[in-house]
């Protein structure tokens, strides 16, 4: 039994306890309190009684976010990974020990370092943490020490406080779990040549690392790391830095080899990166700088890895001349993981792929495969600058990092690969799919503030469509190489401020005219939710903006500090003829007397310079179709793509007739570019969501039936009766969508042709004479129309590739199959990593959920198996937020909403992780889409039956 008193020191910050124990017995607290101003802490204590004792307990804020009294200089950090399972327990562990050397900036007596289910070793019988000053000199004696999950932290306390400007070096040994769930430090495993391998890898970002070592796991502490990793002999060990000594011995009786590493630059902890394998590897040396792609022997022997390796040299080149600063490290490796979270990560020096998105094989691999390897590869790399070299201060600020890198990758590639002209793809791959998200009230501000990013889960939730593609190009890009020679060793402070002034600086440097400072027009873009749709008056002359909402009457809960209007800029064009000048929307609506026109179409925002939607009085929207149905090739082919995905969005908000929407597609009878195609397909892949099971649903496929026909045929003849590959890129990726679409719409011809290519494979299985451009629509089409034997012999075949790419299209084409029990049985695969990997297994339930026979099936899946999957398989193995977002796109019914809003309820208490904001957006959605089919089906069908007549 014990008695306690408060007493106040400082206001009410200390507790005195008085309690009667034997001698000798060792007393410890852990409780939470709920303190003054709903400020929660943390009351721990710990002493040796030896007598009748008065204890003072020390409360420690239980926040989310490191303190600012100790800033880190170093870690020295060896770790070895046992690639066989313990004996006793079957699990697969890393061992480790590890010193961080920091500094003390402010006076303290506690040490809070992040830790996340590392098991520690007691020093000497006594703490799990010993503690020395640098330099020879004495350090304050440890009291205490102890993990705190919740906050995730291992934390010391001491008997004195550390001394201001004093560095100490913090010791640790611990033990961690080598799981296979994809975070952290975790194994890979793959088959080759019937032999069973490991591989010990990791993922540090954005908040892994303190699950591998002990360590101030906030991007703004950088520090050096001196890493020294223990292997199997024969095997190959990689970190950032590159192999300084490499020994062979033995500990406690095992056979090992230990390889130390050149010192990292001053870096983050998210970017670090471990990697044993039994790997091998290409490589050429660029002036100073070492090249090396690295895979499986298989994938290199087979000359997976050439095209990586040759089109690195180019995009390196070309960021070091577009910086102006050079590649910073002695070495680029570059490794394909067959277990990869995320399409790659940009570790410092090893980047780290998937299989899919950095190996290319000749034979079997499509253009498609190239471009992405092409982009992904020029993403990452752009990274070793802009996000490595230059630190974002918070996670609150993704944008900066990943809009960046984003943008820049279509200006590496198209560097490396000039003849793809793959920069106009940023309007399909980018601009029109940050839209649709942004066009919800469940969006959010690029730029947040830091206190409202904390959790983990929130830090993950940042990594979506918005900070990616949501990049304003025409002031993004003026002086990022100013900004980041000025602060190369630094981070970013106040980072929205800081980039705006020297963006400000180029400016005026280069008498560039703006109507406003820079930090006036970027702020309303940043700073505030969504974008703008323009609304032109040819009649009047009027201008004017307004905030765009897919569903207008939806409730606007954020307040914005702009009111939600924008400093808008307006490049247009009068029947054909550019404006010279850009136009500014400066207010709510102004008006501008030269595009008032009756007789002469106006066209805004050429090639899509500005991120904002527009609308037109219906004259002018009449005069543009007709345009479009005379002579297309007026209108620039970016903006053919935009008056198709403008319309249909601005019907879905209400603002145009549906009926207006579907006539800027009668005019693709004559289109055979893929931009514009692509976009009317995205669009109407809406309508098919909607409609495919409904009344509506076979005069839509009859409508696009006779679009598609004359695009099939074209593709037809410009191959030759499909003998030859089109030259260009986009043409090989429409052809892909003439097939896609024509086997899918009931053309006879290519369902004949699709199936008899599939069938030819079947007869001769280890000769695939399908082109590898061709191969994801033919294997679906041949999928969708065959039964039980195709989709076998597709499994076979996806089970048997050791080609990435090729299994990756066999992965989605099962999925195709309109046999409902084959459906359920690849869904209950996703939960057997022997069958479907873990990183593969969103993909595979979000292909059925896109399968009109499959999407009730694939949500009761989910239903059925969230806890599971989301309590067992964990944030590094399922993409939930797209999982969520691509299961619920159908919903259209009250039903339906009533299931979402039940499994939300459902699962309040076993949560949704970093598919929180995906489920609020689903609902949203979900009510929206009832909303418009009420309101839209029969006027679709109606205008699909007259079209079908004509």
């Amino acid at each position: 039994m014990f008695s306690s008193k408060s007493m106040k020191c400082n206001g009410i910050n200390k507790y005195s306890y008085r309690y009667s124990v034997s001698a000798s017995t060792k007393i410890q607290v852990s409780v939470s309190y709920l303190f003054e101003k709903n400020r929660l802490y943390t009351l721990h204590a710990s002493v040796m009684c030896v007598a009748m004792y008065s204890v003072v307990l020390v409360f420690i804020p239980l926040s989310y976010r490191l303190p600012t009294a100790l800033v880190p200089v170093s870690y020295n950090i060896t770790l070895w990974p046992r690639l066989r399972p313990d004996p006793n327990t079957g699990l697969y562990i890393f061992t480790g020990h590890s010193t961080v050397e920091f500094e003390c900036v402010d006076e303290t007596e506690l040490i809070l370092i992040h830790s996340n289910k590392l098991s520690y070793t007691k020093l000497n019988n006594a703490h799990i943490v010993s503690l020395i000053a640098s330099g020879g000199g004495s350090a304050p004696s440890i009291v205490s020490s102890w993990m705190q999950p919740k906050t995730q932290y291992l934390i010391t306390q001491l008997n004195n406080k550390l001394t201001q400007g004093q560095k100490y070096q913090l010791y640790t040994e611990f033990t961690g779990e080598l799981a296979d769930d994809l975070a952290g430090f975790y194994r890979s495993e793959y088959q080759e040549d019937g032999v069973r391998k490991i591989v010990a890898t990791s993922q540090m970002h954005p908040t892994h690392a303190r699950k591998v070592f002990p360590c101030f796991d906030e991007p703004a502490m950088k520090a050096v790391f001196y890493i020294t990793l223990i292997h199997p002999p024969g095997t190959v060990a990689l970190s950032n830095g590159m192999e300084k000594e490499i020994v062979n011995t033995t500990i406690d009786g095992i056979a090992v080899t230990k390889t130390k590493f050149e010192p990292t630059k001053k870096m983050s902890t998210y970017l670090l990166a471990i990697i044993i394998s039994d790997y091998t590897h290409l490589s050429y040396s660029q002036g100073d700088t070492l090249i090396r792609i690295w895979a499986r022997r298989t994938a290199i022997e087979q000359g997976q890895g050439h095209y990586a390796l040759n089109v690195t040299g180019p995009v390196l080149d070309f960021f070091q001349l577009y910086y102006n600063i050079s590649y910073p490290l002695s070495k680029s490796d570059q490794i394909a993981l067959p277990d990869f979270y995320f399409g790659a990560m940009e570790n410092w020096g090893l980047v780290t792929y998937r299989e899919t998105k950095l190996l290319y094989d000749p034979l079997t691999s499509s253009n498609r495969n190239k471009e992405t390897t092409a982009t992904i590869i020029a993403h990452e790399l752009a990274h070793m600058w802009f996000g490595n070299l230059v630190t974002l201060q918070w996670w609150n600020e993704v944008w900066l990092n990943e809009g960046f890198a984003s943008y820049v990758s279509y200006l590496g590639a198209d560097h490396a690969e000039p003849a793809w002209n793959v920069k106009d793809l940023i309007i399909l791959d980018e601009v029109h799919r940050v839209f649709a998200v942004d066009a919800l009230t469940s969006s959010h501000p690029l730029s947040s503030k830091e206190d409202s990013i904390i959790l983990p889960d929130q830090i993950s939730e940042q990594f979506d469509v918005i900070s990616y593609s949501k990049v304003h190009r025409a002031y993004y890009m003026y002086s990022i190489t100013h900004y980041s020679m000025k602060n190369s060793d630094t981070v970013y402070n106040k980072i929205g401020n800081d980039l705006w002034n020297h963006l400000q600086m180029a400016v005026e440097a280069n008498n560039v005219s703006l109507p406003r400072p820079v930090n006036d027009i970027m702020n309303c873009w940043v700073l505030q939710m969504g974008f703008p749709v323009v609304t032109i008056d040819t009649t009047t002359g009027k201008v004017s903006q307004k905030y765009f909402l897919l569903d207008p009457e939806s409730n606007i809960k954020v307040k914005s500090p702009y009111n939600y209007e924008w400093l808008i800029p307006v490049r247009w064009m009068k029947s054909g003829e550019v404006q010279r000048d850009i136009w500014w929307l400066m207010e709510k609506e102004a008006v501008n007397l030269e595009m008032c026109n009756d007789s002469l179409w106006v066209l805004a925002n050429i090639n899509i310079t500005g991120y904002y939607r527009v609308n037109y009085d219906h004259g002018n929207w009449e005069r543009l179709i007709t345009q479009l149905n005379s002579e297309h090739q007026v209108i620039p082919v970016i903006n053919r793509a935009q008056l198709m995905d403008d319309a249909f969005n601005l019907a879905r908000a209400q603002l145009v007739s549906t009926t207006l929407a579907l006539k800027t597609t009668s005019y693709l009878l004559m289109e055979t570019e893929y931009i514009p195609w692509q976009s009317a397909l995205d669009n109407l892949h809406y309508y098919y969501l909607m409609l495919d099971c409904t009344e509506v649903y076979q005069p839509m496929q009859d409508y696009i039936k006779k679009l598609v026909t004359p695009l099939f045929l074209y593709f037809k003849n410009m191959t030759s009766n499909w003998t030859h590959i089109p030259d260009r890129l986009t043409d090989q990726y429409n052809q892909v969508n003439a097939i896609r679409m024509a086997c899918r719409t009931g053309v006879t011809e290519c369902q004949d042709l699709t199936t008899t290519w599939f069938k030819q494979w079947m007869d001769s299985p280890q000769e695939n004479l399908i082109d590898p451009n061709l191969r994801s629509a033919v294997y679906c089409s041949a999928m969708a129309a065959g039964g039980e034997a195709e989709w076998e012999f597709g499994w076979w075949q996806f089970q048997g590739s050791s080609v990435a790419s090729e299994a990756s299209k066999l992965m989605s084409a099962l999925a195709c199959t309109k046999n409902k029990t084959l459906l359920e049985r690849y869904l209950s695969y996703t939960l057997n990593p022997a069958m479907i990997r873990k990183q593969d297994a969103t993909s595979v339930i979000t292909s059925v959920a896109s399968n009109r026979v499959g999407h009730s099936l694939a949500w009761d899946f989910v239903r059925k198996q969230w806890e599971y999957m989301f309590t067992q398989y964990g944030v590094g193995s399922f993409s939930f937020a797209s999982m969520i977002s691509e299961v619920t796109a159908r919903f259209s019914t009250e039903a339906e909403l009533q299931q979402l809003e039940e499994f939300v309820e459902e699962n309040s208490a076993v949560g949704f992780g970093s598919a929180t904001l995906a489920v609020k957006q689903a609902v949203e959605r979900t009510k929206a889409n009832i909303k418009w089919l009420h309101q839209n089906k029969q006027e679709i069908l109606d205008w699909f039956n007259s079209q079908i007549q004509a």
